[in-house]
């Protein structure tokens, strides 16, 4: 059976449909003080450590918190808890992790 064209919704509607968005990456804690120390990490530790867990050689360009730190500054702010990924191996992570693709969402 065939389908009209698909409906479009106004921003203002699609904000009342989902009152509480995301906050911004700015809200959560990834400022100007974040980016400087992403920086310095990744120029410390320039490679993905899955990838090169499987031998592969390959740039990191994310800093992933190794336990989630939901919202914890203390956490958040623990380098210890930092890895440096790819975009590849992070994505692979956050889908198989905070249940992207349909999976279930892994409590820490």
């Amino acid at each position: 059976m065939a389908q009209g064209a698909p409906t479009v919704r106004p921003a203002a509607l699609r904000r009342l449909a989902n009152p509480n968005p995301r906050p911004t990456a700015h809200r959560r804690g990834y400022g100007r003080a974040w980016q400087r120390a992403r920086i310095g990490f990744l120029q410390q530790h320039p490679l993905c450590t899955h990838c090169a867990q499987q031998g592969i050689t390959r740039a990191a360009t994310v800093v992933d918190h190794i336990q989630p730190h939901h919202g914890e500054a203390a956490r958040f702010w623990d380098s210890d808890n930092w890895q440096a990924l790819c975009h590849r191996c992070h994505s692979r992570k956050t889908a198989s992790h905070d249940g992207g693709f349909g999976n279930p969402r892994q409590e820490t």
